[in-house]
């Protein structure tokens, strides 16, 4: 019987051997597809804040409706080189110290007109200490709206989507093309 409770004993310990170092007890986790910017899920949300003040929701979806924000780290991690992600994300991490200094609270914490404030301003920043938060903001801002645009929701749902441009035709009154519904 002992021989029994030994083996039982050392069967569980093999068992929590084995699983502690699977367990992570950090605080937050690395999302895996943006390996070379090492953005965690509350960047992620951050961003998500951002592109909804850039393209908020109306009419239209906004751009967090869309994921927008998923596209951008996307382009970011696979299509700029090395020192374009470095200053990026030097401009991401201090952009809540920067919103904090401005208005005196987190990104998160303001009211829209605030948050659209600080986007603003940080866009217009001269100071040369600034340089990574203005690139952050502009590349932030070009990305939002390509990828905006670029939807599949903006592609299909808003605007008339062919995969072919139709046929030519070489005199075409102004008046009796279809207008785009770019604004809702």
């Amino acid at each position: 019987m002992k021989r029994r409770d030994a083996l039982r004993s050392l069967a569980l310990l093999t068992g929590g051997l084995v699983l502690v170092p699977s367990c992570d007890f950090s605080e937050e986790e690395i999302l895996s597809a943006y390996d070379r910017l090492k953005v965690s899920s509350s960047m992620r949300e951050l961003l998500g804040q951002i592109t909804d003040t850039i393209i908020p929701s109306g009419n239209l979806k906004g751009a967090s409706d869309l994921d927008i924000q998923d596209f951008i780290l996307v382009m970011v991690n696979d299509c700029m080189d090395e020192d374009a992600q470095k200053s990026f994300m030097k401009g991401f991490n201090s952009f809540d110290a920067y919103s904090k200094d401005k208005k005196g609270k987190k990104f998160s914490d303001l009211e829209r007109m605030e948050k659209e404030e600080v986007v603003q301003t940080g866009l217009h920043e001269e100071s040369e200490d600034k340089n990574d938060l203005r690139g952050f903001l502009g590349t932030t801002k070009r990305f939002t709206i390509q990828g905006f645009l670029l939807s599949e929701y903006m592609q299909t749902e808003v605007k008339s989507y062919s995969l072919i441009p139709g046929d030519y035709q070489g005199e075409v009154l102004i008046e009796s093309l279809k207008k785009e519904k770019l604004n809702g």
